[in-house]
């Protein structure tokens, strides 16, 4: 939230930036998301086109989903019963809060992402926070830090929300650590929506465990991988019938023919998927690094170790003003951190962008700390 408005709870709003700066919004350098900075894929734009010139415009898309479950079902290893197309994966954070507070209370990262409290008020459900370490080393995967004890007279929580990698942190878990958590909780939710973009990071997914573990439901975005949030398309895996549950308290056509179209021909083929994977998570290991040294070197700001594609960073002065000067004076949008419990006025987190993105944004960075 470069403007520093309390309120705002996501990056990524460049018309409410544009409106704000006078500028165009293809002019803003937009850091405070977490996307893929190049363009789609043109497979996905010539995807894109077709489906527009066929029936996906004109046709109400398919209810069932069927094309889009067998591909994604083909991708993962799984039975198409067990995967669940969304309107980007916040709309199923909303029937996974349902679950969640129906069962009992949550236990929360802290900090973490917000809409998980977000959907869990839909629905009146009660959670605590598990404030996590803000320091932690370089090595990736990592075990996770311990979970709290509940308060004197009150019960163990009953479901367990984990972000993997953790937003906004950057940590990466091992599946190990949280394997022994899955026998622990009646309901484990695992947000995998960056996993795909991190360098080895598939080898940690709990998507392998779902077959023994129905108490748990793992949720992926292709937001960030494929550049397309304006498409709003993620997917659960997870346990057959709950799946069917959730399926039946949304509206009848949550995810659009356009997004089911595209992304139904994309995934289809395994070979372009393993292309582009691989190209976005060297560019995440390049560009992580790279940026991670510079932020240090300038002695202003310490970027905290990140496996994602974005930099968690901290200083020893307020923040908010500089993040609205970025917006101001230079067009870049940088995510404020005090909507993330537990962070406060002196963090940042930092979008990865090309190297021409990542130079601009460090010029308008050491032209702001001064």
């Amino acid at each position: 939230m470069a403007s520093g408005e309390g309120s705002e709870r996501h990056g990524g709003n460049l018309a409410a930036a544009a409106r704000r700066s006078g500028r165009r919004p293809g002019s803003l350098l937009d850091a405070s998301a977490s996307l893929v900075p190049f363009a789609p894929p043109p497979a996905l734009r010539l995807a894109l086109l077709r489906a527009a010139a066929g029936s996906a415009l004109r046709a109400y898309p398919d209810r069932r989903w069927r094309e889009l479950r067998e591909v994604l079902a083909s991708l993962h290893g799984l039975p198409p019963a067990c995967v669940l197309p969304g309107n980007g994966a916040a709309e199923l954070f909303t029937w996974a809060a349902r679950d969640a507070a129906a069962t009992g209370t949550s236990l929360l990262p802290a900090p973490g992402f917000a809409d998980y409290g977000r959907a869990l008020a839909c629905w009146g459900g009660a959670w605590r926070h598990w404030n996590l370490p803000l320091c932690w080393p370089e090595s990736f995967p990592q075990p996770l830090p311990p979970l709290p004890a509940p308060p004197e007279g009150e019960a163990e929580p009953r479901v367990l929300w984990v972000t993997n990698p953790h937003n906004p942190t950057g940590q990466l878990w091992s599946r190990a650590a949280l394997e022994p958590l899955l026998g622990r909780f009646p309901l484990v939710i695992c947000d995998e929506a960056f996993l795909p973009l991190v360098p080895a990071g598939e080898a940690q997914s709990l998507i392998p465990l779902l077959s023994r573990y129905p108490n748990l439901v793992v949720v992926r975005s292709l937001t960030k991988l494929l550049a397309v949030a304006g498409l709003r398309l993620g997917y659960a895996l997870g346990d057959p019938e709950r799946l069917r549950r959730w399926a039946g308290w949304r509206d009848p056509w949550p995810v659009n023919g356009l997004a089911l179209a595209v992304a139904g021909d994309l995934l289809a083929r395994p070979d372009w998927y393993a292309r582009w994977t691989a190209r976005v998570q060297a560019w995440t290991r390049r560009e992580g690094a790279w940026l991670a040294q510079r932020l240090a070197a300038s002695h202003q700001l310490t970027p905290l170790p990140s496996a994602a594609n974005f930099l968690l960073v901290r200083a020893e002065r307020p923040l908010s003003p500089v993040a609205v000067a970025l917006e101001r004076r230079h067009g870049v949008l940088v995510r404020d951190c005090r909507s993330f419990e537990q962070l406060g006025d002196r963090w940042l987190r930092l979008g990865l962008q090309d190297r021409r993105g990542n130079r601009r944004l460090l010029r308008a960075l050491s032209a702001e700390l001064v």
